[in-house]
């Protein structure tokens, strides 16, 4: 028996899950995937926004700016990727300024500190590759840019650290009530809990309805990116939005953490919650659009493009709270953007009212920090002698493009809730995210996957259970 049960390892749940293990209760994360961030929180803007497009009043706006100001302390104490940026709404001479002055007083009216309307001159010493048609924009000081998977894992690591248990690669099938508590049907056996927090993603409204008369609806919003190589990264220093329309903030041009440049997204309502593929159509429509607020952007230098979807609630806020009919069942739901920079703040709103009716007493033992795994790059070359010495694998270079060691994988694999597959060593290490995109170090992280993890390589795989790489021989040598 469980005190709660969090279904969903994406960056809400694992908020959940660290806030939740600062208290005295038994613990538990379900995620259907074989590693955490599989879903939305893998593929998406890794923005951390500063709160001015929400409506005032509602949960987005709430979390979106709380959760921006805990992204400093979080960053230096569960040690994750995080840099303020800044962020630029523009407005092109055919556009009606005034939205911008509307942007302003809203984030205002949110809490947002320090906006300001900036006009062509001063921004363009900002943004020297702003397009010419630009005459002025919103800027937010405090708008900022985040690694969503390192974000993630130190989230949920810091959680299994203090007592949260997890099951990956396990699906719930059904959640059902019996009498003061909820049984969690899995593929793998059933689990008992006291209390049941909904953080599902695009499948939330499922889990909702299975134990709500009061039904829900998430929409699957697709959102269709363009990564290019950090010989790009320069090109603009802010994140540049366009003037937001019904369906989003519209394409954004961005530097990322790790110094690329990013490009998206669309926006298409599906039907299929697993259609994360990519579209001639929609990547094709990515540059004329992102070219009305960023000129010269170098195309030739993609090297991936990806999907992401949005969990689009048809109320358009997020659903956070006690289901009315269904005690003790809880949900995250519609956690679209800002869900990211929302993240840490919906963590800490969900635990408050989980603990409240479960009167949940604090730990005095609670460990708020966790390292992060060591970046050799961060080291003068006298610490990075010292530690090759001490730890030769440091010094044996994997990812070429990435300049990633076998140190950091092997640490990757070994840390709390470490890499099982080839994703998961590439989200928390950068191996095979470079310009080759993983065609050189693959199958020496296969090798590296096959020893430390005692696997056959038959058995390696690049993500979920139908991705195994390996299937037979083409020659053997006797």
């Amino acid at each position: 028996m469980y005190d709660v049960i969090i279904v969903g390892g994406g960056v809400t749940g694992s908020a959940i899950a660290r806030e939740l293990s600062k208290y005295s209760a038994k613990i538990a994360l379900i995620e259907r995937e074989v590693d955490l961030c599989e879903g939305t929180s893998k593929a998406n803007s890794a923005i951390v926004h500063a709160g001015f497009d929400a409506k005032p009043g509602s949960l987005k706006a709430k979390m979106n700016v709380e959760g921006n100001r805990m992204m400093d302390d979080l960053a230096r104490d569960l040690e994750f990727p995080f840099k303020r940026n800044g962020s630029l709404v523009v407005c092109t001479k055919d556009q009606d300024a005034s939205l911008l002055e509307n942007l302003k007083k809203q984030g205002e009216e949110n809490g947002v500190p320090d906006l300001q309307i900036l006009d062509r001159d001063e921004l363009i010493k900002m943004e020297p590759n702003l397009a010419d048609d630009v005459v002025k924009a919103l800027y937010a000081p405090t708008g900022a840019i985040v690694c969503p998977f390192h974000l993630t894992y130190a989230l949920a690591e810091n959680a299994a650290e203090n007592g949260v248990e997890f099951f990956l690669d396990t699906e719930v099938k059904e959640i059902k009530k019996d009498g003061d508590t909820y049984k969690v049907v899995t593929d793998k056996e059933t689990y008992e809990a006291k209390a049941v927090v909904n953080a599902a993603g695009v499948y939330a409204d499922d889990l909702n309805n299975m134990v709500s008369n009061k039904k829900i609806e998430i929409i699957a919003r697709r959102g269709q990116y363009m990564l290019l190589d950090k010989t790009a990264g320069g090109h603009v220093s802010h994140t540049i939005f366009q003037l937001p329309s019904k369906m989003g903030k519209g394409v954004l041009v961005t530097p990322t953490v790790h110094g690329n440049l990013l490009v998206g997204p669309t926006a298409e309502d599906i039907d299929n919650k697993e259609g994360v593929n990519t579209t001639g159509a929609g990547l094709g429509s990515l540059a004329p659009t992102s070219s009305l607020s960023v000129k010269d952007v170098p195309y030739r230098q993609v090297i991936t493009s990806f999907a992401g979807l949005r969990a689009h609630d048809t109320e358009g806020d997020f659903i956070i709270g006690e289901a009315e009919d269904a005690p003790n069942f809880f949900n995250a739901a519609g956690i679209e953007s800002p869900g990211l920079s929302s993240a840490p703040a919906i963590g800490v709103y969900v635990a408050k009212m989980v603990s409240e009716k479960l009167s949940l007493s604090e730990k005095s033992d609670f460990k708020a920090t966790r390292k992060g795994i060591l970046n050799p790059a961060d080291l003068s070359i006298e610490e990075r002698n010292k530690l090759i010495k001490e730890n030769p694998a440091y010094g044996q270079i994997i990812c070429r493009c990435e300049s990633i060691s076998e140190g950091e994988i092997l640490d990757a694999i070994h840390r709390p809730l470490g890499a099982k597959t080839l994703d998961g060593v590439k989200r928390r290490t950068r191996a095979g995210m470079g310009r080759c995109q993983a065609g050189f170090c693959s199958p020496r992280v296969m090798e590296i996957l096959e020893r430390e993890l005692s696997l056959s390589m038959f058995d390696v795989r690049k993500s979920g259970d139908d991705s195994k790489i390996v299937f037979g021989y083409n020659k053997k040598i006797s």
